[in-house]
């Protein structure tokens, strides 16, 4: 899920334009519509009206389709330039006398484009629209100039709708006023705040709405589902509520879901385009759904300065998916989670620092703008403390609603609530690249007379220079609570030493994943993701599987093969053994390698008996259930994957769908369609940064901080 798509321009006298600039003028649209989805077609009269210092001559893009002409005397408008790109725009001068302010537009024609697919990793896409109308929905956006587009401006507008029943229009901010009129419906939309895009969306919805306050909650679906749109509702009441408290008022009138005509999860201001599939996910209500509620606030009202780069797709994970996860006390999870997505996708002809960060365009993209930022944005709030932090971002958000804001804009905020420079800390994490790498050795543990001293050396193992870090050190004590240390380090290697009054048992470093930093295989289990993400992958076929599916894991191998560099795919008759380092794909019950690797399965909860595979204390039958099972060599770390089936007809799942489940280590699905019935990650039972410090104790786990809690307002 992610904010609104990134729109960018190749203009002639601006070079690559993506969205307005900071401090951009604010242009008004009066927009009158005419939609007809049969023919795909629209009428538009617009009435702009330009802020006082604007230039007499001034510049504007629209849909090549459109053929706009000036009902205004004395303005005119001549084409500039042809601009080629997902949907093909025109760029337009206009002059004016110098005395006038106002003008008006008409302009109609076609817009219809069709569903793009994009390849992001192996076996996942996305589909996009650069804009349509069509029998099955209308989706237009400033890429798809469907309305005149000023470069480094911000707009407000108030949008009537002219569509056939029972079809509605769904637009940002304060509305929809509704009239009914024969076999046509009107639908009016008005917003006065600073916009960077103005969007028009339509199909025939059934509406539900909710007051909340002076706001209102609204759901738009394709079908009746009042039960469906009734959570949806109460969902939507719970997180304004909670972010407003976090953060402050929410910016516009209303929040809605919209069912979209293809599968999405776009986060708009004051909306989110989620697909008929997406949003009809039991999960969907407290994972994805909240992130794009909490948009509004960043992304949709606190604009992205994007010359600097994108800190709110991070920001946004921070506060949405990391936060909820933190208070079901899973945040240390989540952080690993995020650091192993940064270890798996992530190497050094792809990484790149935070500032240059744009939009998520695949997974690599997406370990940095999303799983580092998030880090980034980890790391300061333990650094500040929570009342500085939770300051920080509503003095942020006060100073820059309806602006475009940047790193330098949060750094001034943070730096005002916690009373520091953190000038050294911004630069390090949004202009460098990589990550430290942790040791720890020469542990000594020594009596003394008032209690024990325990020393070491900390080590930064990377091959990039050193970085100042503060590390956080957890010491388990014969009696007592763990005692947690910090270590600030900015050398190669850096000497500790610490008094305790007890005997101390365990040493941990980092134990909580605090810290942005290149994590140990040993740290995480073997999941999907360490393949998905490698570079060079073999994919073994069973030669002795049924005809229908070998075809089927044939189609499968094809398919995940086109997302890799370097994929290899071999029968397993054509191999007498798997290479020792490249990470493996196995495919199928009848695979010649299975064997062994069962074998080497059994240190993990899991056993195959006659008709059944035991996973993790569950029995599943192999007739009707597929798996997902990993497994890390410990001798060298290779990774192999296991994926099995009896149905060839839930193997296009399977290809779909595994994807998505880059964070686990096994998966059992049902039925050919196949649906989810287990999911899990292996226990991890060893890491070099844990130390057992005495024979006689057991490694425990220490409870790790509290969750972010608002301050009161």
């Amino acid at each position: 899920m992610t904010n609104k798509s990134l729109i960018c321009f190749i203009l002639p006298w601006l070079g690559v334009f993506c969205d307005p600039a900071v401090g951009a003028l604010l242009i008004h649209h009066d927009l009158q519509v005419d939609l007809d989805p049969d023919t795909q077609q629209l009428r538009v009269t617009d009435r702009i009206e330009l802020p006082g210092n604007e230039p007499i001559s001034t510049e504007f893009l629209l849909h090549e389709g459109l053929n706009p002409r000036s009902l205004t005397p004395g303005v005119a408008i001549s084409e500039t330039a042809r601009i080629a790109g997902p949907a093909p725009l025109i760029a337009y001068r206009l002059r004016m006398p110098e005395e006038r302010r106002s003008f008006t537009l008409e302009y109609g024609g076609k817009i219809a484009h069709r569903l793009t697919t994009h390849r992001e990793s192996p076996g996942r896409t996305s589909q996009r629209l650069a804009g349509a109308i069509s029998a099955e929905g209308v989706y237009l956006d400033a890429g798809s100039g469907w309305y005149p587009y000023f470069p480094e401006r911000h707009h407000s507008f108030s949008l009537t709708v002219d569509l056939p029943s029972p079809w509605l229009a769904v637009s940002q901010g304060e509305g929809p006023k509704i009239e009914r009129q024969g076999e046509r419906t009107r639908v009016q939309w008005r917003e006065t705040s600073p916009q960077d895009d103005i969007y028009l969306i339509a199909a025939p919805y059934r509406l539900y709405r909710k007051p909340i306050g002076n706001l209102e909650a609204q759901v738009f679906l394709r079908q009746d589902d009042a039960a469906l749109a009734e959570r949806y509702l109460q969902t939507t009441d719970h997180y304004l509520r909670r972010y407003e408290a976090l953060i402050g008022p929410y910016p516009y009138a209303k929040f809605a879901l919209v069912e979209n005509f293809w599968e999405s999860g776009y986060g708009m201001p004051s909306f989110t385009l989620l697909g008929p599939r997406v949003l009809r996910l039991p999960f969907i209500l407290h994972t994805s759904y909240p992130h794009e509620i909490l948009h509004n606030w960043w992304g949709n009202s606190v604009y992205v300065d994007y010359a600097t780069g994108n800190w709110a797709e991070g920001l946004t994970s921070y506060l949405a998916d990391h936060l909820l996860n933190e208070a079901r006390g899973q945040g240390a999870n989540h952080r690993r989670t995020a650091l192993q997505r940064y270890r798996d996708f992530i190497r050094s002809e792809n990484d790149f620092p935070l500032a240059d960060f744009r939009g998520r365009h695949g997974m690599a993209s997406q370990a940095v703008g999303y799983d580092k930022t998030l880090m980034f944005f980890h790391m300061l709030r333990r650094r500040l403390g929570d009342p500085a932090f939770i300051a920080g971002l509503q003095d942020f958000y006060r100073k820059n609603r309806f602006k475009s804001a940047g790193f330098a804009d949060l750094r001034d905020a943070f730096e005002q609530a916690g009373n520091q420079s953190l000038e050294d800390f911004f630069h390090q994490w949004t202009e460098r690249t990589g990550a430290p790498a942790l040791a720890v050795r020469d542990i000594a543990v020594e009596k003394t007379s008032a209690g024990y001293r325990l020393g070491g050396t900390l080590f930064q193992t990377q091959k990039a220079p050193p970085y100042p870090i503060d590390v956080p050190l957890v010491i388990h004590q014969a009696e007592g609570e763990p005692s947690l240390q910090r270590l600030f380090m900015q050398e190669r290697q850096k000497h500790f030493v610490v008094e305790l009054p007890t005997k101390p048992l365990q040493l941990d470093v980092d134990p909580w994943f605090d810290l942005f930093r290149q994590l140990d295989s040993s740290e995480t289990p073997p999941t999907l993701s360490g393949l998905f993400g490698s570079k060079h992958i073999l994919i073994v076929l069973p030669s002795k599987a049924p005809k229908p599916l070998l075809e089927a894991y044939q189609r499968l191998a094809r398919q995940w093969a086109e997302g890799y560099e370097d994929a290899e795919v071999r029968l397993d008759s054509q191999l007498t053994a798997l290479p020792q380092q490249r990470p493996v794909w196995l495919l199928g019950w009848e695979n010649s390698f299975l064997p062994p690797l069962l074998a080497e399965l059994e240190a993990y909860p899991i056993a195959q008996q006659q008709d059944s595979l035991k996973l993790a204390k569950s029995a599943f039958s192999i007739d009707d259930h597929s798996f997902a099972i990993t497994h890390r060599k410990p001798e060298n770390g290779q990774t192999i994957a296991w994926v099995a089936s009896r149905s060839a007809v839930s193997l296009p799942g399977l290809t779909r769908k595994l994807p998505h489940y880059g964070k686990y280590s096994y998966l059992a699905f049902a039925g050919d369609k196949p649906e989810i019935r287990l999911k899990g990650q292996w226990p991890v039972t060893r890491s070099p940064l844990r130390i057992a410090l005495s024979a006689e104790q057991r490694l425990r786990e220490a409870p790790e901080p509290g969750p972010l809690v608002a301050t009161p307002r």
